[in-house]
């Protein structure tokens, strides 16, 4: 593609999945172990001679591995990634230099071995018989991909939110193998407002007459809907959406805006904040698993580097060897800038190359996932001085 070209379109364009099966044991820090597992994976752009250009993306708690282009040319906008504003040619993490590599974790509902996969034992859909998974567990088996791609040391990992910690895990469980890590809009440990919002959220999925013990699944086959915990998955995400956004935010988009432009004094929609919570939560309960969604908060809850050194995050970094990146945003009130200067200290007291950004945007914690000016020039310039 010339620069022509890429003026008029800076996409990818169509992409198609892939899987990466692994047949060897991979065990995980709970002690169970899969006795084999698959990788839905997505790729952009193409790997160099030297193998030196790959970037892994990762995502956040309800991403998945389509990160960039789109499915369908009749339903672009349906069917685009989720990072698609990030990635492509002439964007931020430009495919004409990088050979960019999107995964669905470890337990993930979209391609990925989960609760939804078929039990080699049981011929059952695992269910709530899939083990608890970590981010430790998602970089071991994202280091297997790269294996299976011959990529023996990314140029960068990156990743917002759950998938910044991913990025850091990355850069300690396997040094030699990360060049730069890229840690957006995250967070070296949740706090217990957050573990709260989790397991708020948990008991909305677990407490649905419809969730069955996690084994909904084989539930009335016969019906013309598959039994699903809807509502509480529904709940789940509207609590969760709530954390995404900031006060500022929602006052813009909703502010006290009445739908119908007076009380009716009942329990339906009246307010336009309503209606937007009841949406978000109706698409979120149709597209992802909700076995999926109490593994990843899990996942987020159990993330804590420091946590075998005693709560000194300064000696668990100490292992990194990579230059880093870290970005946060002045509005979001879920992972606020303060964690990410704590990641900062601790990697500068360890005399590594840190980038710190702190950009203003009212976006709360979505931030991350918006084409804000400032944030993609701050992060293209980061990666054009990348090495490669």
């Amino acid at each position: 593609m010339d620069d022509q070209d890429v003026g008029k379109d800076q996409s990818v364009g169509l992409v198609t999945p892939q899987t990466a099966v692994f047949d060897e044991t991979l065990a995980l820090k709970s002690g169970a172990t899969l006795p084999g597992f698959s990788l839905a994976f997505e790729t952009y752009g193409a790997l160099n001679a030297a193998r030196s250009n790959a970037v892994l993306v990762c995502h956040a708690l309800s991403g998945n591995h389509h990160v960039a282009g789109f499915y369908d040319a009749h339903h672009r906008k349906e069917t685009l990634g989720w990072w698609d504003n990030l990635v492509g040619p002439g964007k931020p993490l430009d495919t004409r230099r990088f050979f960019v590599v999107g995964v669905n974790n470890l337990g993930g509902c979209h391609g990925s071995t989960g609760p939804m996969s078929i039990h080699p034992e049981t011929k059952r859909p695992y269910g709530a018989d899939f083990p608890l998974v970590t981010v430790e567990d998602w970089v071991a088996a994202q280091a297997r991909l790269a294996d299976y791609l011959g990529i023996d040391a990314w140029a960068a990992v990156i990743g917002g939110s759950l998938g910044g910690m991913q990025a850091l895990q990355w850069t300690l469980e396997y040094p030699q193998r990360v060049r730069h890590g890229m840690v957006i809009a995250s967070t070296p440990r949740l706090s217990a407002q957050n573990i709260a919002f989790n397991e708020v959220a948990r008991q909305a999925i677990l407490s649905d007459p419809d969730f069955h013990g996690g084994h909904y699944y084989e539930c009335d086959p016969s019906a013309k809907q598959p039994v699903k915990p809807r509502n509480g998955l529904r709940l789940a995400r509207m609590v969760g959406h709530i954390t995404y956004l900031s006060d500022d935010q929602l006052a813009e988009k909703f502010g006290r805006r009445m739908r119908h432009g007076a009380h009716r004094f009942n329990y339906e929609v009246e307010f336009e904040i309503e209606s937007y919570l009841r949406h978000q939560g109706d698409k979120f309960a149709e597209t992802f698993d909700a076995n999926t969604y109490l593994l990843a908060t899990k996942a987020l809850d159990y993330f804590d580097p420091a946590f075998d050194y005693a709560g000194d995050l300064r000696a668990a970094l100490a292992r990194a060897r990579a230059d880093f990146f870290v970005a946060s945003f002045t509005t979001d009130w879920r992972f606020v800038p303060e964690k990410s200067r704590e990641i900062v200290y601790a990697l500068l007291h360890n005399g590594l190359n840190v980038s710190y950004a702190e950009i203003d945007c009212d976006a709360g914690h979505d931030s991350f996932l918006l084409a804000t000016p400032h944030y993609h020039a701050t992060l293209a310039a980061y990666l054009r001085g990348i090495t490669l």
